[in-house]
């Protein structure tokens, strides 16, 4: 089921004189995990206030073709509707994160929509425990680490039960190590709650074996939409740069190495070299 669909989609904020986004189409389905990478300035923070009506209701501009979320019209759909099954997570959760406690946060959006308190309650407990903050429901945001927040804001949008999950350049300000964390937080959202992610990222190795598709923008279009196997030998991958494994990977082709599929993480190769060195290992002891 097609759940995203853009038609020939250009926008040029008001005030610039070159569009942001150019000729723009894509299909996203439910269920997948789409990875969008790309140098600076591309498009891809823009291409995400499409899918919760940000733009055109706060970012104005001239828009031109057509976006439809859910089967909604993002022109004719209020962001407060679009909100509801759209969640959003920036690069910096301090710009989401304002109230008193962890707990409060978690619900507020959901007393917005109004919902019965014993609902609100059940919600909250079970976003809680699902994403570890237990010994963090009573702290205030500013207190915690970027990390955390981002597990924070992430939480409140989850909150809301949303059919999909839109993150631009979530792990921007955070360490390798929160970083890591977060990415995987998001690949257990889309395997175990089956939510749709829409995921801005330049970090590819730590997520080209977790995606089911790579979206490469470059001067705001979209240059390259394929499977990572694929997309990661097309040679304009380059604009954001080769992955080391694949260096590694075609290095090792180049001195007689053959691998039947290119490795998406530093796992993958790892077991692609042990498998053809005890390969090798069988074949010396034959002979």
């Amino acid at each position: 089921m097609t759940i995203v669909e853009i038609k020939n989609l250009t926008f040029t904020y008001k005030g610039n004189d070159e569009p942001s986004l150019l000729d723009i189409n894509v299909e996203i389905r439910e269920g997948e995990f789409v990875l969008i990478t790309g140098p600076s300035g591309c498009g891809k923070s823009t291409f995400c206030r499409l899918l919760n009506g940000l733009i055109p209701h706060f970012y104005s501009g001239e828009l031109k073709g057509e976006v439809r979320v859910l089967g909604m019209d993002v022109r004719k759909t209020p962001t407060y509707e679009l909100a509801r099954y759209v969640g959003m997570v920036f690069q910096d959760p301090e710009n989401q994160l304002f109230l008193s406690s962890v707990e409060k946060e978690i619900a507020f959006g959901l007393e917005n929509l109004g919902l019965p308190p014993s609902e609100i309650r059940e919600r909250v407990e079970q976003v809680i425990a699902y994403m570890g903050l237990e010994n963090l429901r009573d702290k205030a945001p500013f207190e915690l680490s970027g990390g955390q927040q981002q597990k924070v804001a992430i939480a409140s949008v989850l909150a809301m039960q949303p059919k999909i999950l839109v993150l631009d350049e979530p792990t921007a300000n955070l360490d390798p190590y929160s970083s890591l964390e977060l990415l995987d937080i998001v690949t257990r959202l889309n395997r175990e709650e089956k939510i749709t992610v829409i995921l801005v990222e330049h970090r590819l190795e730590a997520l080209l074996d977790k995606v089911s598709r790579l979206i490469l923008m470059d001067k705001g279009r979209i240059v390259l939409d394929e499977h990572p196997r694929e997309a990661v030998l097309n040679p304009k991958i380059k604009i954001v740069g080769v992955p080391k494994v694949i260096e590694v990977y075609e290095r090792l082709k180049k001195i007689g190495y053959n691998f039947n599929n290119p490795p998406l993480s530093p796992e993958d190769l790892s077991n692609m070299v042990h498998e053809m060195v005890d390969l090798h290992g069988r074949h010396s002891r034959r002979s």
